[in-house]
């Protein structure tokens, strides 16, 4: 038992050194875990013995679920709201025409059975938020014309639609289909799967907003369960619990909720070992030495479904849009295969469906390919399509802080004219509570006594206890765009609604304190206070 606990711990250590490794080399960080599990397989140098896909398929599945929930739980919908329409469109009409198409070239090209030709297209039909992000953060490509919200939201909600198909397609090769138990399903799975993430959604904010927290980690083990639930819930009932688990996570993540810096980071911890865990396993379950026997098909369909079925679903659904040919050629590039496209043929090879040829390798040298010479690729691309906009972050923002130390600080600029200037500490008048703990003078850091001198041009830091009690405060972040009616305004003349208030305003790299009179410039951010 040790010992498997050292292999495992020395697994998940050799995945994090990759992952820096792979961000200087310019490689995708979720190749190098697939290369790292087909070393340690039975092919590898290690030559673990593991081949059983039924736990594969049940790990993967679970991962899938905190991927899934992270994936809505981490999307800002203001800034998604705008490329909406199209990513859902992408994300559901996108998937079934680049299954259907895919499917298509499989049986008529290449010979396969009609079944497994759509078994194939659906299992490799949605695109992977992980694999294009894990790039676009590491190389800081900011995209223009709102593309990395598109590509955020419509690879992060796309998952659904393909379980469904695989779903739906697998229950047919399996013999237990008809037309109407077929519509059933389609309705239950997109009906109750929305319903359950969405009444799961409210009542977690309704009991987080109600709940005493009693211990620390209360949130992070609340919400936990709660995806969970939100998966569970739907597939009981015939609901698709990806769907559901994804509308849980978005709804969540965009609500004013306690702590959610804490949950942030730790979902974003636990979806990262979920990624580790599924290319480890899928490199681990595969053999490479049998990657020759299907590499003339498997070369064959990611050629077609990078070249043809991505780009002809993409330009269907975004033209009429009128978007430009050079982002939705940059779109079309980016529909990288990843964990999801794995756990889907992990299900079609223990599904009773008989399936003729090797849809588990096929799938893995086709993810392989579009991480390594898409992933690769990407980056040059965005720039030869003069994609890149430097007036823009591709991170994350998450417009939530938490108090987690018992003692805060305050830091204070002694300006011109400051009537602690040229004062002795001794002399300082401050609140009860209150105590000066630090002079910061140029690059010198000075640790205060009763007689050290505050000068001008200092910078103050003063040290004061957190409330024990949990005062319901959240804080946000408001930003200020170019189209904002604020810009130009001061503080005193806009209206943020009743119980808030305008703690800081952060103006590129500057943290200000404002008052009524600071006026509004475009790109500011201004931290918000709610009760």
């Amino acid at each position: 038992m040790s010992s498997i606990i050292l292999l495992v711990a020395a697994i998940i250590l050799l995945c994090l050194s990759l992952n820096k490794i792979s961000d200087k080399l310019g490689i995708p960080t979720l190749l190098a875990f697939i290369v790292l599990g087909m070393l340690f397989g039975t092919d590898g140098i290690i030559k673990i013995p593991f081949d059983n896909f039924q736990i594969a398929e049940q790990v993967c599945s679970v991962s899938l679920i905190f991927i899934m929930f992270y994936g809505g739980f981490g999307t800002n919908w203001k800034q998604a709201k705008p490329a909406a329409v199209k990513a859902v469109l992408l994300s559901t009409l996108g998937v079934i025409l680049t299954a259907a198409a895919v499917g298509v070239f499989c049986h008529f090209v290449l010979r396969f059975g009609f079944w497994e030709s759509m078994l194939i297209g659906a299992v490799i039909s949605s695109t992977d938020a992980a694999s294009v992000f894990s790039i676009l953060r590491s190389k800081r490509l900011n995209l223009k014309d709102n593309t990395a919200s598109l590509l955020e939201v419509e690879s992060g909600s796309n998952d659904p639609c393909s379980y469904m198909l695989t779903v739906i397609i697998l229950a047919v090769m399996s013999g237990d289909f008809s037309g109407g138990a077929l519509l059933w399903m389609i309705f239950s799975q997109v009906a109750f799967g929305i319903l359950v993430g969405v009444l799961v959604a409210f009542a977690s904010l309704w009991i987080l907003r109600k709940t005493n927290h009693v211990t620390d980690g209360f949130d992070t083990i609340f919400v936990f369960s709660m995806a969970l639930v939100a998966y569970a819930g739907a597939s009981m009932i015939g609901g698709n619990g990806y769907l559901s688990t994804y509308m849980a996570g978005i709804i969540l993540g965009n609500r004013p909720i306690h702590n959610k810096k804490s949950l942030v980071h730790f979902f974003d911890g636990i979806t990262g070992l979920m990624q580790m865990l599924i290319f480890f396993l899928l490199g681990l379950l595969a053999f490479p030495s049998q990657l020759p026997a299907i590499l003339p098909y498997a070369l064959a369909i990611v050629l077609f479904l990078t070249f043809v079925a991505r780009p002809i679903s993409v330009f269907a659904l975004l033209t009429p849009f009128g978007c430009s040919v050079r982002q939705q050629i940059l779109v079309s590039w980016s529909g990288l295969r990843g964990a999801a496209s794995i756990v889907f043929a992990i299900m079609a090879t223990v599904s009773p469906a008989y399936t003729k040829h090797d849809v588990f390798h096929i799938v893995i040298f086709i993810v392989l390919f579009s991480i390594s010479v898409q992933g690769s690729l990407l980056g040059p691309l965005s720039k030869k399509l003069d994609m890149i906009d430097d007036n823009s972050n591709v991170m994350k923002t998450f417009s939530d802080y938490s108090d987690e130390m018992p003692v805060e600080f305050v830091k204070i600029s002694v300006k011109k004219n400051h009537p602690w200037a040229n004062q002795r500490v001794k002399h300082i008048s401050l609140p009860p509570g209150l105590l000066l703990v630090l002079v910061l003078r140029g690059k010198e850091r000075i640790i205060p006594n009763g007689d050290t001198i505050v000068q001008e041009g200092d910078k103050i830091v003063l040290s004061a206890l957190s409330p024990e009690e949990n005062l319901g405060i959240v804080l946000s972040e408001i930003s200020i765009e170019k189209d904002s009616k604020w810009i130009g305004k001061t503080l005193s003349k806009i209206e943020i609604g009743e119980s808030k208030l305008v703690l800081v305003l952060k103006r590129e790299d500057k943290v200000l304190i404002p008052n009524g009179a600071t006026v509004i410039k475009e790109k500011d951010v201004l931290v918000v206070s709610q009760l």
